[in-house]
């Protein structure tokens, strides 16, 4: 049974919160070099690398290491593979060792949380990829399984434990309703308790943080359009709530973490957010203490940490709370820092270049804070974790993902390049991957790989994909259109209202740059991309048809008209907040709906989907497929019925990459291509 709380926000909205500089200096993150000339492009020689060594088989086999979670003595770490095949549940010594698997599941996991006491970890599993998540529970010691939600209609997901270990909140969303609210379980009572209730279909709330004595929760309300959010603090007896970050025109706040040294309640949060000049950058959000306002609390003032023009995002407070952790994404990069609370110094791990992020749960500290875990992935090696010793400022890797030969001296780093937008209002950025010992002789093949979201970024990772196309032969732009997370807010919201548009232009953008480059024959560019990615794919081979030698859109949507239709209502919510009315703009979703170009297409595709994809629901693709059948087009496609959004067990990750790659090497051949592809 579940019990309803009410849900009240008691805040004056003619108060405006108040923002103020740090005492401290601001970060002053350096650019890193990006080539701007492509007749500058070069491939760098190995005569040790073998081409076309590696295999979809070798490369989709390295293991994929998830979301982890500290165990309450830090002696352990629990985490999620697909070590098995599947994204299940194992534990890893925090030392380094052999890890051992907790769960053994067909479905996929994600999100685990060590309780307090130790003697649970929750997590969420779905079904077939349909993301209608149920909260689980399992024994670290015994492996016992408990389904602890069993909403088959509803969605639980991202598990928090109150610091006692008797409530577990949780976000919720029915599957027919497009707003997420916060719940409460109480192991002790069985029962369950709504922190938010009638939140508008417009709006979720998301990252529910519990204070030091349980009795609060912290949390991020977001518009659906996702540049607008706040922060918001509930009080677990009573239901009410308070707006922490009132502020006029469009702002985001998230919370990130609670000082535990604050006194009475937490009051001051690690929030991340844009206000301060358009970029994400970190803050110390103080606010008004219990007794103020009713029993609530009252709004106060962000303290800047950092006031770069690069994307800074908030960590977690030490145990101690003398230390916060944040990472900074510069360019694609993303490091790691320390930042000492007393100083106002922040020191970055010495951690190699790529994509680098603190993991651990509740918090990326142990409770002593003498160790720090995180998440090392750069663009020759998968991700793994990593425990940082803050005494010695050494590392030791605890998961080992390289597998079956694969070694990093066979991968290809990117170079980082930036060329004008077509219109000339933009710098893009992007990564060019160059096979080894390439020539330049107008020859060669290439790829352009796009990333989704749109609200996203291709960073400096691993990409199996991309690092089995460049060891073929094929060059591979991965470029960050407008539209993209990274450059700030202005550049983030620059393709809204233009979904298909300047977005693509750019795309085009990077074509035109890659073939000044000397390597390429222009008539042996493919375009592919996942989601929005693929969406976008879809918009390159109808609006120019002419540049492409082959598309592989994946999970795409195609008509803009279905999609809004058949979607998941929170996916609804968003593209109607960032393509306006259906009737009002109609001429606009018509336009920017490749469907309705399928005659344009010169070019042979491959679409793959997803059977319980909520997202980019299968018949969009089956749209396309339809509909280039009736004209006696090139098409090709594979439905996988038991996955969804993305592809998560190993087989069909091999499968469907397999074809994909036999799809390429069959209209798309690399230049000097000893290869053959079987039927």
């Amino acid at each position: 049974m579940r019990r309803c709380a009410l849900f009240v926000i008691v805040v004056s909205m003619s108060t405006v919160i108040s923002i103020v500089a740090a005492d401290v200096a601001a970060q002053n993150l350096p650019a890193p070099e990006a080539v701007t000339d492509p007749k500058k492009i070069s491939s760098k020689p190995n005569a040790q690398v073998e081409p076309r060594s590696l295999t979809i088989e070798k490369l989709y086999m390295t293991r994929q290491v998830g979301r982890p979670t500290w165990s309450p003595d830090g002696k352990s770490v629990a985490f999620i593979s697909n070590m098995s095949g599947r994204n299940n549940l194992w534990v890893v010594p925090a030392d380094g060792g052999w890890p051992v698997q907790l769960t053994v599941s067909d479905q996929r996991q994600s999100s685990p949380a060590w309780s307090p006491d130790g003697k649970w970890i929750a997590y969420q599993s779905d079904y077939d990829g349909d993301e209608q998540w149920d909260v689980f529970l399992v024994s670290p010691k015994t492996g016992k399984v408990v389904n602890l939600t069993q909403t088959r209609e509803i969605a639980e997901l991202n598990p928090t434990w109150s610091p006692d270990g008797r409530y577990l909140a949780y976000e919720v969303k029915p599957k027919t309703s497009a707003a997420y609210e916060i719940d409460i379980y109480d192991m002790v009572m069985r029962e369950v308790k709504h922190i938010t209730t009638s939140t508008p279909q417009d709006k979720g709330n998301y990252g529910p943080i519990w204070s030091k004595d349980g009795k609060y929760i912290v949390y991020t309300q977001e518009q659906a359009k996702g540049t607008d959010s706040n922060i918001i603090i509930a009080d677990v007896a009573t239901g009410k709530s308070t707006l922490l970050t009132p502020h006029e025109g469009e702002q985001r706040y998230y919370a990130n973490d609670i000082d535990p040294r604050a006194i009475p309640d937490g009051r001051k949060i690690l929030v991340t957010s844009n206000a301060a000049n358009g970029y994400e950058n970190i803050g110390l959000l103080e606010f008004g203490t219990k007794g103020e306002l009713n029993g609530g609390f009252t709004p106060g003032k962000i303290t800047w940490l950092t006031q770069d023009k690069w994307e800074v995002r908030g960590g977690e407070f030490s145990a101690d709370g003398k230390h916060i952790t944040f990472s900074a994404n510069v360019d694609g990069n993303e490091d790691i820092y320390l930042y000492d609370l007393a100083t106002g110094k922040s020191t970055a791990l010495p951690i190699p270049k790529g994509v680098n992020e603190p993991v651990g749960g509740h918090s990326a500290f142990t409770k002593d804070g003498s160790r720090l875990l995180y998440n090392h992935n750069g663009p020759t090696a998968p991700g793994d974790l990593w425990v940082y010793h803050v005494a010695t400022g050494k590392s030791q890797q605890i998961t080992h993902s390289l597998v079956a030969g694969v070694r990093s001296e066979d991968m290809v780093e990117p170079h980082l390049v930036h060329f004008p937008s077509r219109d000339g209002k933009w710098t893009i950025s992007a990564f060019l991957y160059v096979p080894f010992n390439m020539a330049r002789n107008g020859k060669n093949a290439a790829i352009v790989y796009i990333h989704g979201g749109p609200t996203a970024q291709s960073m400096n990772s691993f990409n199996r994909f991309v690092q089995y196309a460049v060891n073929q032969g094929y060059m591979v732009l991965a470029p960050n259109y407008r539209g993209s997370t990274g450059y700030g807010k202005e550049f983030q919201q620059a393709n809204l209202f233009d979904m298909g548009g300047g977005d693509l232009q750019d795309v085009l953008a990077g074509v035109d740059w890659i073939k000044q480059t000397g390597h390429l024959d222009p008539k042996k560019i493919a375009v592919m991309g996942g989601s929005y990615g693929g969406y976008l794919s879809m918009m390159a081979v109808t609006k120019a048809p002419e540049v492409w030698a082959a598309g592989v859109p994946i999970v795409p949507f195609v008509n803009w008209f279905t999609e809004i239709e058949n979607e998941d209502p929170v996916l609804q919510q968003s593209d109607l907040a960032t393509m306006g009315d259906p009737v009002k703009n109609k001429k606009l979703y018509e336009e920017r709906s490749p469907i309705n170009y399928i005659d344009q297409i010169k070019a042979p595709l491959l679409l793959l989907a997803g059977g319980h994809d909520p997202r980019c629901p299968k018949s969009e693709t089956q749209q396309v497929v339809d509909a280039i059948r009736t004209r006696g087009g090139t098409v090709d496609s594979k439905i996988y019925e038991n996955e969804g959004h993305g592809f998560a067990r190993v087989e069909n990750q091999i499968d469907a990459y397999k074809r994909v790659a036999d799809f390429l090497l069959a209209h798309v051949v690399p230049a000097d291509c000893s290869c053959t592809v079987t039927e």
